[in-house]
Formats: structure tokens, C-alpha cells, sequence
């Protein structure tokens, strides 16, 4: 009987979707479904939502719920991570610190100077949670939601033989987008996606063997409404020939070119009409709203009569762990260190490139070399990750001031002097969240 952890459950939309999946296959429906969350009202609440979904279902399964992580690991088949360390409080000030120096900030979940303050804050978790894997299910799998993506796997890949990876809903969720605009099936569409997670780029696009490139250049050049979806984005794939995954808020914040100046600002990351066109803290502000309403959102939830969709979704983890757990063999996109994947990204970076996923574990596909032109930024974004973990690994905030120093939206905006005040008030504002660092001057 299979035993699957959820480390951060309270984070419910997941938890719930993720179970959801999970129990479509077969093999899992007897499964013991552990629940794990500091916030005891957030499990309780998990706990529910999942129960109601085994009850719907009519699955054999076993919910347990605890605030013990080592209690649920013991002898877990596969953990699934989706958890945030620092409150909305501590992220608020990792936008707002910025903003006052004139880094103006979508969302700092995933890099720039927010998102490697979070990267410092969530590692010391993270390389527990392998640890404690280690010693109670050192044959599980562990696949991780939470951002900062690829600092956080990179740093666990470095420091444990956990096997682990990173998932993404972008890779996925960008194509069936790109094939709703050219009016292909998505399950006819042959795509390879490579790079970092939020900056990987479809190296393939194909439907029956001819290149989609040609056909959605067109697109995006002569339909307004395509263009208005993803302003950023598709004035990157204009520029640089190739789409990039993730949404256009998202990469507003990771090169040089949309946030530098109100003007760029107002044209490039305000109007889009996709669902992250790139305004300031647009995460955090909806956090802040689910905030106030999540109890009542839940409760109805919970209360509703009407039939809820038990048909599995398109996230990977299911099939991941039905695959691990020796159902079919499946190929999905994952976090992996970089051992020549990419022959043009450094070396032991965390690169997202296609994974099989079987009985064996994880066996990452080779890809060659990215595009020079989408090379030279992912490039130098996989180099300052890389220094922040390294950072993060042995409390050196001097490294912290000299990765961010060559984040590509902070350096177009501000000085070294600049970086380094803002950089020191960052590390004074974290320092209850970073025990791990000896010392925060720089």
C-alpha cells in the first residue's frame, strides 16, 4: 500500500488537486494519504477537503493528518512539498524594500532580489525535510512545488541522494495556450522545452512533423487579441525567435527589458489580458485577498452538493509517483542537474529539460545546446542562482550583494552602491528567518 506525504498541505488548491489526481490511478486508490502543516487550522481543513474527495470517490484510501513531519515520512513512498517560509509580511517587505530603490517587482517568488531572499529563507527547510527523508523513507521521491524552483532543488541536488526534482505547471499550461492561438489539438502538438524554470524556451514546436514557429510568428503579427495576451512574452519570441514558458509577469522581472522605466511599465506590463500581465506585487496582493476569504472559500467548498470533477488534471506529481510506483513509464518536465543536458548552461546548474519518470527513478533527457540568443540571458539567470545557494549553503551575505548585484532588472535599475544599501536593509529585515547566517553585513 502506497504512502504519499504532503509537506505544506494547507496550501489547499494544491493538496486538493494533487489527491484528486492521485487517486485516478489504480494502484493508489488504497493509498495512505499523510497530511502535514504548521497551521492547525489550514491541516484540519486539508484534512476535510481530501476525506470528502475519498468519500466522493469511493476510494479505499486512509487519510491521516499531523503536525509531526518525521511521524508522516516514515516509510513514505513519495513527498510532495508545497510551503512557505516567512509569512506574507516577510514577502510584502522583500517587494516593497526594492520598490523604494526602483526595482519594481511582478511577483519575487523565483529570483531577483525578492525571490533569492526567499531562496535564503525556505533552503534550511528544505535540506531538513531530505534529511529527515533520508533516515525515514531514503527510497522515496520527493517532488517540489514551492519557489524559488531552481534554487531550492539546486541546493537540496547539491547536499542530499534524495531523488528529487522540481514541477512546474508553466511548460504545460504555456503550450496549451500557444496551441488554442494556432487551432492545433494540444495532443497533436510535438513540443521540447528547455532551460530554467520560469526561462525555458521551446527549442521544438511541431504539429505532425512541420514547425509551428512560422505559423504562430504570424499569429502573434496579425491578431491584436493574441498579442494583447502576452505583451512581454510575445515581444520576446518577436525578438528572439523562440517562446519562453512562463506567463509575462513572471519574465518582466528576470532581463532588462519591460520594467525599467514607468513608460516600458505602462505599455508592456499593465493591459495584457493574460492572466499575469506584470502589475507590482500582483501575487502577493492576491495572496493578501485569499487571505481574508480562504475559511469561507473552503467551508463552501466542503458544503456544496453539486458533483465535484474527480477527473485527473494536468499537473505531473500523479503520474510521476503511479510511474515510480511501477505503473507506465512517463515523460514530463522536471528540475535535474545540469550534467551536459544543456551544453551551454553551467555546468550543475538546476536546468528544467524532459525527465522519464519509471520504477528507477528519475533519467533526465539530453537536449544540446539552447540558442545563443535565449542562452545569453538564461545563462547568466542559472550563474546568479547559482551564487545565491552558494550563498544560502555557507551564510556568506556577501554573496548574497554580489548575486543580486547581477540580477539583470536590479542592475539596469541601480548602481553597486545602491544594490549594496538595499541589499544590507533586505538582510537586516530577514534576519530573524536567516539563524544559518553568522553575520548579515556585507
Amino acid at each position: 500500500m502506497a504512502k504519499i506525504v504532503f509537506i505544506g498541505a494547507g496550501s489547499l488548491g494544491f493538496t486538493r488537486g494533487l489527491v484528486r489526481d492521485l487517486l485516478t490511478f489504480p494502484a493508489m486508490r488504497d493509498a495512505t494519504i499523510a497530511l502535514v502543516d504548521i497551521h492547525p487550522e489550514r491541516l484540519d481543513f486539508a484534512r476535510q477537503m481530501v476525506e470528502k474527495i475519498v468519500d466522493l470517490g469511493r476510494y479505499p484510501a486512509h487519510v491521516t493528518a499531523t503536525a509531526d513531519r518525521r511521524k508522516a515520512l516514515k516509510d513514505a513512498d513519495a513527498v510532495c512539498v508545497t510551503i512557505l517560509c516567512g509569512s506574507t509580511d516577510v514577502w510584502q517587505h522583500d517587494i516593497l524594500i526594492p520598490k523604494k530603490y526602483g526595482v519594481d517587482i511582478n511577483i519575487g517568488d523565483t529570483r531577483g532580489p525578492s525571490g533569492i531572499f526567499r531562496a535564503l529563507r525556505t533552503i534550511p527547510t528544505m535540506l531538513a525535510i531530505c534529511k529527515d527523508m533520508e533516515a525515514l523513507c531514503p527510497n522515496a521521491i520527493l517532488l517540489n512545488y514551492t519557489n524559488p524552483m531552481a534554487m531550492l532543488c539546486h541546493a537540496m541536488q547539491r547536499r542530499s541522494p534524495i531523488k528529487l526534482t522540481g514541477l512546474c505547471h508553466s511548460v504545460q499550461g504555456t503550450a496549451m495556450m500557444l496551441a488554442r492561438w494556432m487551432k492545433v489539438p494540444y495532443a497533436e502538438m510535438a513540443y521540447t522545452s528547455a532551460g530554467l524554470n520560469h526561462l525555458s524556451w521551446y527549442v521544438q514546436l511541431e504539429h505532425k512533423g512541420k514547425n509551428l514557429y512560422p505559423r504562430l510568428r504570424k499569429a502573434v503579427l496579425t491578431d491584436r487579441k493574441i498579442y494583447n495576451e502576452e505583451h512581454v512574452r510575445n515581444e520576446m519570441f518577436l525578438a528572439l525567435d523562440y517562446y519562453v514558458t512562463e506567463s509575462s509577469g513572471h519574465n518582466s522581472e528576470y532581463n532588462w527589458w519591460f520594467r525599467k522605466r514607468p513608460d516600458l511599465l505602462a505599455k508592456y506590463c499593465t493591459r495584457g489580458t493574460g492572466w499575469n500581465p506584470g502589475r507590482h506585487a500582483y501575487i502577493l496582493k492576491e495572496y493578501r485577498r485569499r487571505d481574508k476569504f480562504w475559511k469561507q472559500d473552503v467551508r463552501q467548498w466542503l458544503r456544496q452538493e453539486k458533483p465535484i470533477d474527480l477527473a485527473r488534471g494536468h499537473e505531473y506529481a500523479a503520474s510521476i509517483i503511479n510511474a515510480y510506483l511501477g505503473g507506465e513509464t512517463y515523460t514530463f518536465n522536471g528540475n535535474v542537474p545540469n550534467t551536459g543536458l544543456i551544453s551551454n548552461l553551467p555546468a550543475g546548474a538546476c536546468v528544467e529539460v524532459p525527465v522519464l519518470a519509471s520504477r528507477k527513478g528519475f533519467e533526465a533527457i539530453h537536449v544540446g545546446a539552447l540558442p545563443p540568443q535565449c542562452a545569453a540571458i538564461t545563462s547568466l539567470t542559472a550563474t546568479v542562482e547559482m551564487m545565491a545557494v552558494e550563498a544560502c549553503l555557507t551564510g556568506n551575505p556577501r554573496l548574497v550583494y554580489q548575486a543580486i548585484a547581477n540580477d539583470p532588472l536590479t542592475a539596469a535599475k541601480l548602481s553597486l552602491a545602491e544594490i549594496r544599501k538595499m541589499v544590507a536593509e533586505m538582510l537586516t529585515m530577514n534576519r530573524p528567518h536567516l539563524p544559518h547566517f553568522k553575520k548579515i553585513g556585507i
